[in-house]
Protein backbone atom coordinates (compact mmCIF):
# COMPACT_ATOMS: atom_id res chain seq x y z
CA UNK A 1 0.00 0.00 0.00
CA UNK A 2 1.56 3.25 -1.11
CA UNK A 3 1.95 6.13 1.38
CA UNK A 4 -0.73 8.83 1.41
CA UNK A 5 -0.10 12.50 2.14
CA UNK A 6 -2.36 12.86 5.18
CA UNK A 7 -2.12 16.67 5.04
CA UNK A 8 -4.56 16.51 2.11
CA UNK A 9 -7.32 15.39 4.47
CA UNK A 10 -7.54 18.85 6.04
CA UNK A 11 -9.27 20.06 2.88
CA UNK A 12 -11.66 17.12 2.59
CA UNK A 13 -15.34 17.98 3.06
CA UNK A 14 -17.74 15.12 3.81
CA UNK A 15 -21.50 15.37 4.28
CA UNK A 16 -23.12 12.44 6.11
CA UNK A 17 -26.88 11.96 5.87
CA UNK A 18 -28.95 9.24 7.46
CA UNK A 19 -30.29 7.57 10.55
CA UNK A 20 -28.73 8.86 13.76
CA UNK A 21 -28.93 6.96 17.00
CA UNK A 22 -27.56 7.11 20.50
CA UNK A 23 -25.53 4.08 21.53
CA UNK A 24 -25.94 3.78 25.29
CA UNK A 25 -23.89 1.32 27.33
CA UNK A 26 -24.61 0.10 30.85
CA UNK A 27 -21.53 -1.51 32.35
CA UNK A 28 -21.72 -3.63 35.46
CA UNK A 29 -20.80 -6.78 37.33
CA UNK A 30 -22.63 -10.08 37.22
CA UNK A 31 -22.47 -11.91 40.52
CA UNK A 32 -25.68 -13.92 40.65
CA UNK A 33 -28.66 -15.28 38.73
CA UNK A 34 -32.07 -13.73 39.26
CA UNK A 35 -34.45 -15.70 41.51
CA UNK A 36 -37.32 -14.53 39.25
CA UNK A 37 -35.99 -16.03 36.00
CA UNK A 38 -32.81 -17.80 34.78
CA UNK A 39 -31.12 -14.58 33.77
CA UNK A 40 -28.03 -12.80 35.12
CA UNK A 41 -28.44 -9.84 37.45
CA UNK A 42 -26.25 -6.92 36.35
CA UNK A 43 -25.34 -4.35 38.95
CA UNK A 44 -24.79 -1.26 36.81
CA UNK A 45 -21.68 0.68 37.81
CA UNK A 46 -21.17 2.97 34.82
CA UNK A 47 -23.19 4.44 31.96
CA UNK A 48 -21.58 5.64 28.72
CA UNK A 49 -23.14 7.29 25.65
CA UNK A 50 -21.64 7.19 22.16
CA UNK A 51 -22.75 8.47 18.77
CA UNK A 52 -24.25 5.72 16.65
CA UNK A 53 -25.51 5.14 13.13
CA UNK A 54 -24.85 7.99 10.72
CA UNK A 55 -23.43 10.01 13.60
CA UNK A 56 -20.73 7.38 14.08
CA UNK A 57 -19.88 7.63 10.37
CA UNK A 58 -19.51 11.39 10.77
CA UNK A 59 -17.40 11.00 13.89
CA UNK A 60 -15.05 8.59 12.12
CA UNK A 61 -14.55 11.01 9.24
CA UNK A 62 -13.92 13.84 11.70
CA UNK A 63 -11.43 11.70 13.64
CA UNK A 64 -9.37 11.39 10.46
CA UNK A 65 -9.29 15.18 10.12
CA UNK A 66 -12.00 15.86 7.54
CA UNK A 67 -14.45 18.75 7.65
CA UNK A 68 -17.74 16.98 8.35
CA UNK A 69 -21.40 17.89 8.32
CA UNK A 70 -24.22 15.66 9.58
CA UNK A 71 -27.82 15.96 8.38
CA UNK A 72 -30.42 13.96 10.26
CA UNK A 73 -33.53 13.92 12.43
CA UNK A 74 -33.68 13.54 16.22
CA UNK A 75 -36.42 13.95 18.77
CA UNK A 76 -37.11 16.72 21.26
CA UNK A 77 -36.01 14.49 24.12
CA UNK A 78 -33.10 13.72 26.42
CA UNK A 79 -31.37 11.33 23.98
CA UNK A 80 -31.69 13.95 21.22
CA UNK A 81 -30.04 16.53 23.46
CA UNK A 82 -27.33 14.02 24.28
CA UNK A 83 -26.65 13.42 20.58
CA UNK A 84 -26.34 17.18 20.04
CA UNK A 85 -23.96 17.49 23.00
CA UNK A 86 -21.75 14.65 21.78
CA UNK A 87 -21.65 16.17 18.29
CA UNK A 88 -20.54 19.49 19.79
CA UNK A 89 -17.51 17.72 21.27
CA UNK A 90 -16.37 16.44 17.86
CA UNK A 91 -16.36 19.57 15.73
CA UNK A 92 -18.96 18.07 13.37
CA UNK A 93 -21.32 20.66 11.86
CA UNK A 94 -24.76 19.51 13.03
CA UNK A 95 -27.73 20.00 10.70
CA UNK A 96 -30.29 18.34 12.94
CA UNK A 97 -34.04 18.52 12.47
CA UNK A 98 -36.08 18.17 15.65
CA UNK A 99 -39.37 16.31 15.65
CA UNK A 100 -41.45 16.54 18.81
CA UNK A 101 -43.37 13.40 17.81
CA UNK A 102 -40.23 11.33 17.22
CA UNK A 103 -38.33 9.52 19.98
CA UNK A 104 -34.60 9.57 19.27
CA UNK A 105 -33.40 6.08 18.40
CA UNK A 106 -31.48 4.44 21.25
CA UNK A 107 -29.50 1.22 21.16
CA UNK A 108 -29.06 0.23 24.80
CA UNK A 109 -26.45 -2.45 25.45
CA UNK A 110 -26.03 -4.08 28.85
CA UNK A 111 -22.43 -5.19 29.39
CA UNK A 112 -21.25 -7.59 32.05
CA UNK A 113 -17.57 -8.57 32.34
CA UNK A 114 -16.85 -7.00 28.94
CA UNK A 115 -19.50 -9.14 27.25
CA UNK A 116 -22.77 -7.91 25.78
CA UNK A 117 -25.63 -9.58 27.66
CA UNK A 118 -28.58 -7.75 26.16
CA UNK A 119 -29.48 -5.07 23.61
CA UNK A 120 -32.69 -3.06 23.84
CA UNK A 121 -33.80 -0.83 20.93
CA UNK A 122 -36.04 2.24 21.22
CA UNK A 123 -37.02 3.59 17.80
CA UNK A 124 -39.73 4.98 15.54
CA UNK A 125 -39.88 6.46 12.02
CA UNK A 126 -39.78 10.24 11.48
CA UNK A 127 -42.74 12.02 9.92
CA UNK A 128 -42.93 12.69 6.18
CA UNK A 129 -42.96 16.45 6.76
CA UNK A 130 -39.62 16.44 8.58
CA UNK A 131 -38.04 14.32 5.85
CA UNK A 132 -39.27 16.68 3.15
CA UNK A 133 -37.64 19.60 4.95
CA UNK A 134 -34.42 17.61 5.21
CA UNK A 135 -34.37 17.04 1.45
CA UNK A 136 -34.55 20.78 0.81
CA UNK A 137 -31.65 21.43 3.17
CA UNK A 138 -29.66 18.59 1.62
CA UNK A 139 -29.79 20.27 -1.79
CA UNK A 140 -28.60 23.54 -0.23
CA UNK A 141 -25.69 21.86 1.56
CA UNK A 142 -24.30 20.09 -1.50
CA UNK A 143 -22.33 23.14 -2.60
CA UNK A 144 -20.30 23.03 0.63
CA UNK A 145 -19.14 19.39 0.49
CA UNK A 146 -17.09 17.18 -1.84
CA UNK A 147 -18.42 13.69 -1.03
CA UNK A 148 -21.78 12.57 0.33
CA UNK A 149 -22.34 9.51 2.52
CA UNK A 150 -25.88 8.19 2.81
CA UNK A 151 -25.97 5.94 5.86
CA UNK A 152 -29.11 3.83 5.58
CA UNK A 153 -30.06 1.94 8.74
CA UNK A 154 -33.61 1.35 7.55
CA UNK A 155 -35.12 3.63 10.20
CA UNK A 156 -36.90 5.99 7.80
CA UNK A 157 -34.35 8.80 7.69
CA UNK A 158 -33.62 8.27 3.99
CA UNK A 159 -37.12 8.03 2.56
CA UNK A 160 -36.14 10.40 -0.26
CA UNK A 161 -32.81 8.73 -1.03
CA UNK A 162 -33.43 8.48 -4.76
CA UNK A 163 -33.93 12.22 -5.05
CA UNK A 164 -30.88 12.82 -2.86
CA UNK A 165 -28.72 10.70 -5.14
CA UNK A 166 -30.06 12.48 -8.21
CA UNK A 167 -29.37 15.89 -6.67
CA UNK A 168 -25.85 14.93 -5.59
CA UNK A 169 -24.92 13.51 -8.98
CA UNK A 170 -26.37 16.60 -10.71
CA UNK A 171 -24.00 18.63 -8.53
CA UNK A 172 -21.09 16.34 -9.55
CA UNK A 173 -20.70 14.96 -6.03
CA UNK A 174 -19.71 11.38 -5.35
CA UNK A 175 -22.35 9.50 -3.36
CA UNK A 176 -21.39 6.58 -1.11
CA UNK A 177 -24.20 4.45 0.30
CA UNK A 178 -24.19 1.97 3.17
CA UNK A 179 -27.26 -0.01 1.99
CA UNK A 180 -30.00 -1.89 3.79
CA UNK A 181 -32.81 -4.19 2.72
CA UNK A 182 -33.55 -5.96 -0.55
CA UNK A 183 -34.56 -2.96 -2.67
CA UNK A 184 -31.28 -1.74 -4.15
CA UNK A 185 -33.19 -0.09 -7.01
CA UNK A 186 -33.56 2.90 -4.69
CA UNK A 187 -29.78 3.37 -4.88
CA UNK A 188 -29.61 3.66 -8.68
CA UNK A 189 -27.06 6.25 -9.78
CA UNK A 190 -25.02 6.17 -6.57
CA UNK A 191 -21.23 6.12 -6.90
CA UNK A 192 -20.29 3.30 -4.52
CA UNK A 193 -22.29 0.88 -2.37
CA UNK A 194 -20.64 -0.82 0.63
CA UNK A 195 -22.71 -3.91 1.59
CA UNK A 196 -21.43 -6.73 3.76
CA UNK A 197 -21.83 -10.36 2.74
CA UNK A 198 -25.22 -10.88 4.39
CA UNK A 199 -26.60 -7.68 2.90
CA UNK A 200 -25.43 -8.51 -0.61
CA UNK A 201 -26.86 -12.04 -0.41
CA UNK A 202 -30.29 -10.52 0.24
CA UNK A 203 -30.08 -8.88 -3.17
CA UNK A 204 -28.16 -11.21 -5.48
CA UNK A 205 -28.66 -14.52 -3.66
CA UNK A 206 -26.03 -16.94 -2.40
CA UNK A 207 -23.01 -17.67 -4.55
CA UNK A 208 -21.08 -20.92 -4.55
CA UNK A 209 -17.96 -19.74 -6.41
CA UNK A 210 -16.03 -16.53 -6.83
CA UNK A 211 -16.77 -16.63 -10.55
CA UNK A 212 -20.49 -16.69 -9.79
CA UNK A 213 -20.04 -13.77 -7.40
CA UNK A 214 -18.21 -11.84 -10.12
CA UNK A 215 -21.05 -12.28 -12.59
CA UNK A 216 -23.76 -11.28 -10.11
CA UNK A 217 -21.87 -8.35 -8.58
CA UNK A 218 -20.92 -6.94 -11.99
CA UNK A 219 -24.52 -7.25 -13.14
CA UNK A 220 -25.62 -5.27 -10.09
CA UNK A 221 -23.01 -2.56 -10.74
CA UNK A 222 -24.23 -2.33 -14.32
CA UNK A 223 -27.97 -2.31 -13.54
CA UNK A 224 -27.63 0.39 -10.88
CA UNK A 225 -25.19 2.48 -12.93
CA UNK A 226 -22.63 2.41 -10.12
CA UNK A 227 -18.98 3.41 -10.23
CA UNK A 228 -18.19 0.50 -7.93
CA UNK A 229 -19.44 -1.90 -5.30
CA UNK A 230 -17.27 -2.59 -2.24
CA UNK A 231 -18.11 -5.91 -0.59
CA UNK A 232 -16.88 -6.20 3.01
CA UNK A 233 -16.17 -9.85 3.82
CA UNK A 234 -15.02 -9.94 7.47
CA UNK A 235 -12.15 -12.45 7.77
CA UNK A 236 -11.88 -12.56 3.96
CA UNK A 237 -11.14 -8.85 3.70
CA UNK A 238 -12.82 -6.79 0.98
CA UNK A 239 -13.55 -7.09 -2.72
CA UNK A 240 -14.09 -4.09 -4.96
CA UNK A 241 -16.10 -4.54 -8.13
CA UNK A 242 -15.57 -1.49 -10.32
CA UNK A 243 -16.41 -0.49 -13.85
CA UNK A 244 -14.48 1.59 -16.37
CA UNK A 245 -16.79 2.08 -19.30
CA UNK A 246 -17.72 -1.41 -20.47
CA UNK A 247 -14.83 -3.07 -18.61
CA UNK A 248 -15.47 -4.61 -15.21
CA UNK A 249 -12.65 -5.03 -12.72
CA UNK A 250 -12.10 -6.84 -9.44
CA UNK A 251 -9.76 -5.79 -6.65
CA UNK A 252 -9.27 -8.06 -3.62
CA UNK A 253 -7.83 -6.76 -0.37
CA UNK A 254 -6.93 -9.33 2.33
CA UNK A 255 -8.11 -8.79 5.89
CA UNK A 256 -5.73 -7.17 8.33
CA UNK A 257 -4.25 -9.81 10.65
CA UNK A 258 -5.47 -8.92 14.14
CA UNK A 259 -7.74 -10.24 16.86
CA UNK A 260 -11.41 -9.30 16.42
CA UNK A 261 -12.84 -7.92 19.67
CA UNK A 262 -16.06 -6.20 18.54
CA UNK A 263 -17.48 -5.63 15.04
CA UNK A 264 -19.98 -2.98 16.21
CA UNK A 265 -19.81 -0.01 13.86
CA UNK A 266 -17.03 -1.44 11.68
CA UNK A 267 -19.03 -0.71 8.53
CA UNK A 268 -19.33 2.92 9.65
CA UNK A 269 -15.56 3.19 9.95
CA UNK A 270 -15.02 1.63 6.52
CA UNK A 271 -17.36 3.96 4.63
CA UNK A 272 -16.17 7.02 6.56
CA UNK A 273 -12.55 6.26 5.70
CA UNK A 274 -13.43 5.59 2.07
CA UNK A 275 -15.31 8.89 1.82
CA UNK A 276 -12.56 10.88 3.53
CA UNK A 277 -9.82 9.51 1.28
CA UNK A 278 -11.88 10.09 -1.86
CA UNK A 279 -12.66 13.65 -0.75
CA UNK A 280 -8.89 14.09 -0.27
CA UNK A 281 -8.21 13.17 -3.90
CA UNK A 282 -7.27 9.49 -3.51
CA UNK A 283 -8.06 6.98 -6.25
CA UNK A 284 -10.79 4.46 -5.44
CA UNK A 285 -8.52 1.44 -5.01
CA UNK A 286 -6.11 3.47 -2.90
CA UNK A 287 -9.00 4.59 -0.69
CA UNK A 288 -10.17 0.96 -0.38
CA UNK A 289 -6.74 -0.06 0.92
CA UNK A 290 -6.97 2.46 3.74
CA UNK A 291 -10.63 1.67 4.46
CA UNK A 292 -9.63 -1.98 4.86
CA UNK A 293 -6.86 -1.03 7.26
CA UNK A 294 -9.25 1.16 9.28
CA UNK A 295 -11.75 -1.70 9.52
CA UNK A 296 -9.03 -3.99 10.80
CA UNK A 297 -8.12 -1.48 13.50
CA UNK A 298 -11.62 -0.67 14.73
CA UNK A 299 -12.71 -4.29 15.27
CA UNK A 300 -9.97 -4.50 17.88
CA UNK A 301 -11.78 -1.89 19.98
CA UNK A 302 -14.83 -2.22 22.19
CA UNK A 303 -18.20 -0.95 21.03
CA UNK A 304 -18.90 1.96 18.70
CA UNK A 305 -15.44 3.45 18.14
CA UNK A 306 -13.34 5.49 15.71
CA UNK A 307 -9.95 5.23 14.05
CA UNK A 308 -7.71 8.29 14.21
CA UNK A 309 -5.34 9.56 11.55
CA UNK A 310 -2.36 8.63 13.74
CA UNK A 311 -3.60 5.02 13.87
CA UNK A 312 -4.38 4.81 10.17
CA UNK A 313 -1.28 6.45 8.69
CA UNK A 314 1.56 4.54 10.35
Amino acid sequence: MKPFDRSRIAGARVLVVGDVMLDRYWFGDVERISPEAPVPVVRVARVEDRLGGAANVAKNAAALGAQVGLLSVVGHDEPGERVAALLAETGIAPHLHRDATLPTTIKLRVIGRQQQLLRVDFEDAPSHEVLADKLDQFVELLAHYDVVVLSDYGKGGLTHIRRMIEAARAASRRVLVDPKGEDYARYVGASILTPNRAELREVIGRWSTEAELDVRANALVDSLDLEALLLTRAEEGMTLFDCDGATFGRYDVPAQAREVFDVTGAGDTVIATLATLLASGAQVREAVDYANRAGGIVVGKFGTSVVTADELFV
